[in-house]
């Protein structure tokens, strides 16, 4: 899978995470690319709307991953369980909402590594 430079530069920060979280996936393809490359062992894609989800779906079934992939709907990290991933990525949104989500998730992000864009 070829990401885009931007995209590229995310998932190298990331390279070390054992189990990640790409919040506001999109079409999914950070985590995608890091399981493929046998950096991840368990990720969650989420985005609070539900076309960029089935998007995401579907490329994480056109690469058979979803049984190491699952797709989450949800507003920030709010759907995220405490403790479930070590590694967080929010990339490709403004300032303001990264500033929101880390405020709201808070709880949920304070003992993960964040990988921001």
């Amino acid at each position: 899978m070829q990401l885009s430079s931007r995209l590229q530069a995310v998932a190298d920060m990331a390279q070390d995470a054992v189990s990640l979280a790409d919040i506001g996936t999109d079409h999914g393809y950070v985590p995608i690319y890091l399981m493929l490359e046998k950096h991840l062992s368990y990720a969650v894609a989420m985005d609070i709307h539900k076309g960029p989800l089935q998007r995401a779906g579907e490329h994480i079934r056109s690469y058979q991953l979803q049984d190491k992939i699952v797709t989450r709907l949800s507003d920030g990290a709010e759907k995220l369980k405490e403790g479930e991933v070590d590694t967080v990525v929010i990339a490709g949104m403004g300032g303001a909402l990264t500033v929101r989500i880390l405020k709201e998730g808070a709880r949920t992000l304070q003992n993960v590594r964040l990988v921001l864009q």
